[in-house]
């Protein structure tokens, strides 16, 4: 990648940031990327975007990465070294691997296409793109992998929409940080079940950030403070759950 045009697409990733300020990031994708120039681009760019994203620069380290690691979505390229972006598709599929996988490449012919979506991809993108399409992208495979049609999250009375990071509750705002509406987010995509401390930690920080050892009990302190007491239930010894109207569980 020419340093022009990564330069270009850094500036345009912050310049699709919200100005002024650090949304930090919602949903953890794993960027599979050999080009250095544009693996950091896009890095810069998803995580402006609103995503914690970890980066590994050939096949063998997404592999170890995806079997050892959990993803709300990952970005894959196809022409990677030490293995192929497709083959390594392939082995993770066939070990029941359901993660999100969007290809990002420069092969654009349509039997390129056609193979990289029989392999197991969601979604096929050929190279350039804008950071701000690829991240509606992103959103849009972890909402169907969640089972969600429309962009908003809406438990009960309340309403998320991951796109603007705006929250409403019985229909008024209400303003979270950012790592509040993260946890927000995390547990009404899983409403109704229990994630544990290690999942939410896992979903919503990088591997090189460091967390305070209470921070997640913090943020659902908060929460349910703005929101209300009996919305997000401590299960005892395993993790935290997002219940519906009242204190009723989603899908109970």
């Amino acid at each position: 990648m020419a340093p022009e045009d990564y330069n270009s697409l850094k500036q345009a990733a912050c310049a699709a940031a919200r100005p002024g300020k650090d949304d930090g990031p919602s949903m953890r994708v794993l960027l599979v990327e050999d080009d250095p120039l544009l693996g950091e681009a896009l890095q810069a760019g998803l995580h402006q975007s609103g995503f914690a994203v970890d980066w590994v620069q050939d096949g063998m380290a997404g592999l170890a990465a995806m079997t050892s690691d959990r993803f709300d979505a990952v970005v894959l390229d196809l022409g990677l070294p030490r293995l192929d972006g497709r083959r390594l598709l392939e082995m993770r599929r066939s070990e029941g691997d359901r993660t999100p996988v969007l290809v990002l490449t420069a092969r654009d012919t349509i039997g390129d296409r056609v193979t990289g979506l029989d392999a197991g991809a969601d979604d096929y993108v050929v190279k350039p793109v804008a950071i701000s399409e690829l991240a509606a992208r992103l959103r849009a495979l972890v909402r169907r992998a969640s089972g969600l049609a429309r962009a908003q999250v809406i438990v009960g009375p309340l309403n998320i929409d991951p796109s603007s990071r705006t929250v409403t509750w019985h229909g008024q705002p209400v303003d979270f940080a950012p790592r509040e509406f993260d946890i927000l987010l995390s547990l009404a995509l899983k409403a109704g079940r229990v994630l544990t401390r290690e999942q939410l930690v896992s979903a919503l920080y990088e591997w090189d950030e460091s967390i305070e050892s209470n921070a997640i009990e913090v943020h659902v302190h908060h929460l349910r403070r703005k929101l209300a007491p009996e919305l997000i239930r401590t299960v005892r010894g395993v993790g935290y759950m997002m219940m519906g109207d009242c204190g009723t569980p989603v899908h109970a």
